[in-house]
């Protein structure tokens, strides 16, 4: 069996595109816009994130790393342009504009913080590159919302706020290494945020926490309300979790909590998360 798609090269020689891309393939060969074939290697793949990293065999020197943006600073509305292979026809750039961010409910893969975009993506473009209007890469095309298989005005791509940590642990480990707290967590509704004092439903409430966890180290406790990690807004479970995932093992993050109607900052030391992704309840959030 044959596969296409498209990839991005973010260092000499290192290309990254989606997993779903080269899942199963014995070979890969890659061809780049001025028709040059090159072997390439495995580095490492992220099923749960849908990313993956290779590295071309040989002389790479005519291939030119794109320059990585910062997708933290889209906004929506925002132009950008998507680059790939659509239906194998060749290297085809198409326009549109930032739709949404932090898309997180999608359903797709285990951890979501798509941008969405109106710009055409098509079977193919997976892997392919979202620049900015300067060209630098905000995003890692990856998924369409379809009924018919084609092009709907809906386009998934993985911001490079996500990818990147998550491409440098695979060049490094050959795996990816993610943070974990050790709680249970759920989203916060209007009746919730009533009973707790908030102005609207916003953080994330912790159900539980696992003994001897990360979290139970950092003085984390059940009843409270997580509302930014590092400065960053929390505004659902699923977010949260992947902030935490996101940030690693062995790193200490900032959290600022709501406590008895006081808010309040703890230092939470992160640990590994467990490969099977926390058991008996216990998330990566």
């Amino acid at each position: 069996n044959q596969g296409l798609g498209s990839g991005v090269v973010i260092q000499p020689g290192v290309i990254v595109t989606n997993n779903h891309v080269v899942e199963g393939a014995s070979e890969i060969k890659v061809t780049s816009y001025d028709g040059r074939e090159y072997v390439a290697e495995l580095v490492g793949t992220d099923p749960k994130s849908d990313l993956a990293v290779l590295r071309i065999q040989g002389d790479a020197s005519a291939l030119h790393p794109i320059e990585i943006g910062e997708s933290e600073r889209l906004r929506l509305g925002d132009i950008v342009l998507a680059i790939g292979n659509p239906f194998g026809v060749g290297q085809t750039v198409t326009m549109g504009i930032v739709s949404a961010k932090g898309r997180a409910e999608v359903g797709i893969i285990d951890y979501e913080d798509f941008i969405q975009t109106d710009a055409a993506i098509n079977p193919g473009n997976s892997g392919g590159a979202l620049v900015d209007m300067e060209g630098k890469l905000v995003g890692i095309n990856t998924a369409i919302l379809s009924r018919s298989g084609g092009y709907q005005g809906i386009g998934f791509a993985i911001p490079t706020s996500m990818a990147q940590p998550i491409v440098g642990s695979l060049l490094r480990f050959g795996k990816v290494v993610r943070g974990w707290l050790g709680v249970s967590i759920q989203d916060i509704d209007p009746a919730m945020a009533r009973s707790l004092g908030l102005e609207r439903p916003s953080g994330v409430l912790i159900s539980d926490v696992g003994p001897d966890t990360p979290a139970a180290r950092a003085g984390l406790k059940r009843g409270d309300v997580v509302l930014e990690v590092n400065g960053q807004e929390v505004d659902s479970a699923r977010r949260l979790r992947n902030m935490v995932a996101t940030a690693g093992a062995s790193t200490e993050v900032s959290m600022e909590i709501l406590r008895g109607g006081k808010r309040q900052t703890l230092r939470v030391a992160l640990g590994q998360a467990p490969e099977n992704g926390g058991g008996s309840g216990w998330t990566g959030g």
